[in-house]
């Protein structure tokens, strides 16, 4: 039973018990009031009636007459005559059970009076005893209406007293709700404070649970601050803060994978004459327009999602944006701003030569880099600020259009022309933990199940990915259903989805209807996702642990910097980007940047997983590091 009911019990019990207590005391007392009355009028009763026979001397017929008139107006119980010997003269008896109230009520307050008593005389003689008992029905009444108006009085005091003690409890209730859904925050992983309530007892329970949460906090971002320093060290230059070439590397390796790649763009900058200005104007210049440089392309690169700027080597750059839409109008506004920033050093010489290339999945990482790099040496070669294209690589036969696009997607939703597959997520002793689910799309009837990099990128033009989510989440759920066994499932959601009121509203109605199900459900958005639309995001992870969902970011690490944002989602589990898991045996950096990774998300309950893992030597590293499991290529099928 929780508190709060306990305490209204405890009211309730006390109201009754005073009412009770109250009742009985007053019941009590008026009961005693009435017995002495009635013993009062017995007296005085016995006395009046002892007189009057007195003056009618000792004549037996004239003492019964009297008797029986006086007994015959209802107010005696017992009128007796005795002689001086003891002997009955008259008699008048009541039959017993008219008390003028409920015969339980008589038994239970009876209310006893002493007989009164007086002598008839005549002048010395005694001529014998009156005993006169009266009748006690109307003290019944009297006392039974009494009480009735009592409890009636003691009940609405009652009433009045519960609601004031209902406003003290609901006034203790809030404040008391906060802190522990304060606490429960904490075992969720959400640290928030709270107001501090006006009740002293409950106003220093919220003041510690908040200096917990603001040290708990400071930790965190400590930390955070500390891991963010490492991972900078081994994956970025000192000087300019960009990706260094190692980093730049594998996440270009990373983007033209051929399963789940939209293709890429690539920028590849080159410092017009850097030795002649290092010559010329010394070091201090020279780190000065290089800085400059970064920051041009960092600024540019900002506006392009999944972007990636990097210092390549001493004069070369290197800009990296998802997707195969034309990067030329990008490179050109880089071209413009470069040379405006390096006229200060260079005056009317060259700044910076820019080769562009544009790439669909699949293609080899050193023909892509090699083709740019000629790019880059024919702008070199025109001996001015120039730009050259390798043009765009042969991909796949693709609608052309956005109509297109859309009418063959929203036909491939209508026909369920949609499928989930499967890829383990093991641990290290290689038991499945879930398994990651990626969805396919078939545009016609005979055609191919193409992967997401395919159409995701269209369809988040066309806002069409909240259709495609709600299908795999659909897909994930049957699944669930119909393998009992199957310890859980991911889909990934889509940024855009997330801003989307009506996905949320039929995502909750689809887990609602699926609840067992739900419970083993894993849905993960990707950290660039999660951090542009973080207030939604924030509010989806809410509604997802009350459905029971798993909720976790993909492709964590890139922006972590930003991480000190996601501390209080209540997270379940992170996936750990593969530029940071590729090569990690031979990569001393990476490897103190994840174990800290590993240590202080695990200290607030989050399992960290690795993606892309290509090799038994990253495996063996990311155990050594703590990672909890891990998924990619070189991830086997469990055994059955």
């Amino acid at each position: 039973m929780s508190m709060y009911r306990q305490l209204w019990l405890a009211v309730i019990v006390s109201m009754l018990v005073a009412l009770a207590g109250s009742l009985l005391a007053s019941s009590l007392s008026a009961r005693a009031y009435l017995s002495e009355q009635l013993t009062l009028k017995n007296d005085d009763n016995a006395a009046a009636l002892a007189l009057s026979l007195s003056t009618q001397g000792a004549d037996a017929v004239a003492v019964e007459l009297a008797v029986s008139a006086l007994f015959d107006s209802g107010h005696y119980e017992r009128i007796r005559v005795v002689d001086p010997l003891g002997k009955v003269l008259v008699e008048r008896r009541m039959a017993s059970g008219n008390y003028g109230a409920p015969a339980w009520f008589a038994r239970l307050l009876p209310i006893e009076s002493r007989p009164g008593q007086a002598h008839i005389s005549s002048g010395w003689k005694q001529l014998g005893t009156v005993e006169l008992v009266s009748n006690s029905r109307f003290a019944y009444d009297s006392l039974w209406h009494n009480v009735w108006e009592l409890a009636a009085a003691l009940f609405l005091a009652t009433l009045v007293g519960g609601y004031l003690g209902t406003l003290i409890l609901r006034r203790l209730r809030a404040p008391l709700l906060a802190v522990i859904g304060q606490a429960r925050a904490i075992t969720e992983r959400r640290f928030t404070t709270i107001e501090e309530p006006d009740v002293p007892e409950l106003r220093q329970l919220a003041t510690a649970m908040n200096a917990t949460v603001g040290r708990l906090k400071g930790m965190f971002e400590e930390e955070t601050a500390r891991l963010d320093a490492m991972r900078r060290e081994a994956n970025c230059d000192p000087l300019t803060g960009l990706a260094n070439r190692g980093h730049f590397l594998v996440r270009l390796h990373q983007a033209l994978e051929p399963e789940e790649s939209p293709g890429v763009g690539l920028i590849l900058v080159r410092v017009a004459d850097l030795a002649g200005i290092n010559r010329r104007q010394g070091r201090d210049a020279t780190d000065e327009l290089l800085r400059r440089f970064a920051a041009v392309l960092q600024g540019e690169a900002e506006s392009q999602p999944e972007s990636l700027v990097a210092r390549l080597n001493g004069a070369d750059f290197a800009l990296l944006v998802a997707g195969q839409a034309s990067v030329r109008p990008l490179a050109e506004r880089l071209l413009s701003h470069l040379v405006q920033e390096a006229s200060p050093f260079v005056a009317e010489a060259p700044a910076a030569f820019i080769g562009v290339g544009v790439f669909p999945r699949g293609v080899e990482l050193s023909a892509a880099l090699s083709q740019v790099d000629g790019a880059l040496a024919a702008a070199e070669a025109d001996g001015g600020n120039a730009i050259r294209d390798v043009g765009q690589g042969a991909g796949e036969d693709a609608p052309k259009s956005a109509e297109e696009w859309s009418r063959l997607i929203r036909h491939a939703l209508d026909r369920h022309w949609v499928r989930l597959i499967s890829f383990p997520v093991v641990d290290f002793g290689q038991r499945l933990l879930h398994r990651e689910c990626p969805l396919r799309l078939m545009l016609d009837e005979q055609g191919e199940w193409l992967p997401a990099g395919r159409f995701l990128p269209v369809a988040e033009r066309l806002k069409l990915t909240s259709r495609l989510d709600l299908s795999a989440i659909a897909l994930g759920l049957k699944d669930l259903t119909e393998q009992p066994a199957l310890t859980g499932l991911a889909v990934n959601l889509s940024a855009s989805s997330l801003q989307d009121r009506n996905f949320r509203a039929e995502l909750r109605n689809l887990l609602r209807h699926n609840a067992q199900s739900a419970r083993r459900l894993w849905l993960e958005v990707s950290e660039s996702g999660a951090l542009k639309h973080f207030d939604e995001f924030r509010d989806l992870c809410g509604e997802l642990k009350r459905s029971g969902c798993k909720v976790g970011i993909e492709h964590f690490g890139r922006q972590f910097s930003q991480v000190g944002q996601l501390h209080g989602l209540g997270l379940d589990y992170i996936k750990v980007d593969a530029s940071f898991v590729r090569g990690l045996e031979d990569n001393p950096g990476n490897q103190a940047f994840l174990k800290g990774l590993c240590t202080i998300v695990h200290g607030i309950g989050i399992q960290a997983f690795a993606e892309g893992v290509v090799s038994e030597a990253e495996m063996r590293a990311l155990a050594e590091v703590g990672f909890d499991g891990a998924t990619g290529p070189a991830v086997r099928e469990p055994a059955a």
